[in-house]
């Protein structure tokens, strides 16, 4: 079986091209599930699709990743497809093994205390600190993707109607709520920064929110802008722009807003896209029940 194995890998190696990482990754693999099969008395590859099981289910008792496992299940079937090719078994026992399913992971959101400090970290006597400031508050205040927010233009806000215009994934049009608070802040960058950078340019242009060049801005630069602010506000979790949309809809639904209304503000096509969040509401639920009530 050893000699086997040592055949595959060789194979694997120079006939198929593959690199010295993918191949040492495959050794680690077929190694781990060869010392099962011995350790279980098995003297042939051609074993029964149950002790696969029980391969996989150690595997899963030793909290491997379901990306580890995943990954497992890869290398065995490319082995066992070569150890058929090569007539060294006459079935695969793998053809039953279904793949492990993947882990449905929660969304990080921010606490109020986290948002509070993320907001207040620009410096807002420069101007690209209020910009940035600008930006941050109306991430939080809308829950828009990051990608609505670079292409949101001037006539898109109506801060009569506290309302702003978006254009989502597949051209979708929505119209979304906006704080006085983040209205406030736009306007402050676009008299106070913005104005004058397209004066300085020369071109006019309706995008809101604009780099040093008074060009639009990029997804990176939001991205860079949120990670520099995380880091000053001493915020360890890994945030991106998506981050504040979780937020965003996490703190709407702790605070009784209705499913529905936050999957139209949100823009999703489909409800259970939206649910994922009242895993989040329900563990908030749990923890002021625990620090509540008086018998728990």
């Amino acid at each position: 079986m050893k000699d086997n194995l040592e055949d595959y890998l060789r194979y694997a190696q120079v006939e198929r091209g593959l690199s010295i990482n993918t191949i040492n990754s495959y050794h680690q693999d077929l190694i781990e599930y060869y010392d099962f099969l011995q350790e279980n008395d098995e003297q042939t590859w051609e074993v029964d699709p149950i002790l696969v099981n029980s391969f996989f289910a150690a595997l899963r008792d030793q909290n491997k990743a379901t990306s580890t496992l995943s990954r497992m299940l890869s290398s065995l079937r490319k082995f066992y497809q070569w150890l058929l090719r090569q007539h060294i078994i006459e079935k695969d026992p793998l053809i039953m093994i279904d793949a492990p399913k993947k882990e449905k992971r929660l969304p990080v959101a921010l606490s109020s205390t986290e948002v509070e400090d993320l907001l207040n970290s620009p410096d807002v006597n420069k101007a690209l600190g209020l910009r940035d400031r600008a930006i941050l508050e109306t991430l939080y205040a809308t829950g828009m993707r990051v990608s609505e927010l670079i292409n949101l233009e001037m006539g898109n806000l109506h801060t009569d109607l506290k309302l702003v215009k978006v254009l989502g994934k597949g051209s979708k049009e929505r119209l979304i709520p906006i704080s006085d608070v983040a209205a406030s802040w736009i306007n402050k960058y676009d008299q106070q920064v913005r104005q004058k950078q397209i004066l300085k340019s020369g071109k006019y242009t309706d995008f809101i929110f604009l780099n040093s060049h008074g060009k639009q801005m990029t997804r990176q630069a939001i991205w860079q802008i949120i990670k520099k602010y995380c880091q000053k506000a001493g915020i360890t979790k890994n945030v991106t722009p998506h981050t504040l949309r979780h937020t965003f809809a996490t703190h709407l639904l702790e605070n009784g807003a209705d499913l529905r209304v936050v999957q139209e503000i949100l823009g999703h096509s489909d409800i259970s896209t939206t649910q994922i969040y009242t895993n989040l509401t329900q563990k908030h639920i749990m923890e002021v029940y625990n620090k509540s009530h008086p018998r728990t």
